[in-house]
């Protein structure tokens, strides 16, 4: 009878426990995605271009690895580390940046089979992002079309996402679809603004605003 009652009890325990515990890692992983997202935001918006900048946003890039391999199955993890491990590309030197973009792109692929829409839709805003900047063959993996395809898909899974549409109208605008880059960027702007998030949020208005200011000045 005995080890009957303590059968039943570790039966009970385990039970009750390993929701508990799922609960809690889901915690720890929302807890570093947001601090992720808001030390990237200081470090993108808030400190001057140059060294600075760059050795914070390595140090970052560093932080979100060992964040994402405490996390793997977490695609909003991945999407994080992959456009910190993005940015860092941007700011490297030409030795370095395109085996960062590289990276950056394994990473988001990955969060990308996990879930296309997480974040906003995150992962293939991010990916449409690196095939449109980063240079084509021979020298990268660059690729308008994929670019546009991703893009597509991020606004259609994300209609409300500002990255998504701010990104698919800074694609248009670089193709020189000037009208359709308007369209965009008029509706990224008529999106609510995020107030958790005040200081991207303003940045990314600003820039659009800039973009249709350029876009009005051709015609």
């Amino acid at each position: 009878m005995t080890s009957r009652r303590t059968f039943l009890w570790c039966i009970l325990m385990a039970a009750a426990g390993f929701p508990a515990t799922a609960a809690r890692a889901a915690d720890a992983a929302d807890v570093e995605v947001h601090r992720l997202q808001s030390t990237w935001e200081s470090i993108k918006f808030g400190v001057p271009e140059g060294d600075d900048q760059t050795k914070q946003m390595d140090t970052l890039g560093e932080d979100a690895d060992a964040v994402a391999a405490k996390f793997p199955n977490r695609p909003e993890v991945l999407i994080w580390d992959g456009i910190i491990t993005s940015e860092r590309a941007s700011m490297a030197s030409a030795f370095s940046a395109l085996g960062l973009a590289k990276r950056a792109r394994d990473i988001l692929e990955q969060a990308y089979r996990m879930a296309p829409s997480k974040l906003e839709a995150g992962a293939p805003t991010s990916l449409g992002v690196l095939y449109y900047r980063v240079p084509g063959f021979p020298i990268g993996f660059g690729d308008k079309a994929k670019a546009r395809q991703l893009l597509e898909q991020a606004i259609n899974l994300a209609p409300t996402g500002l990255d998504a549409w701010y990104f698919y109208g800074d694609f248009l605008y670089e193709q020189k679809e000037y009208q359709k880059a308007v369209e965009a960027f008029r509706r990224a702007l008529s999106l609510p603004q995020h107030p958790d998030r005040a200081l991207w949020d303003k940045n990314r208005r600003l820039v659009i605003r800039e973009r249709l200011e350029s876009i009005a000045a051709r015609q």
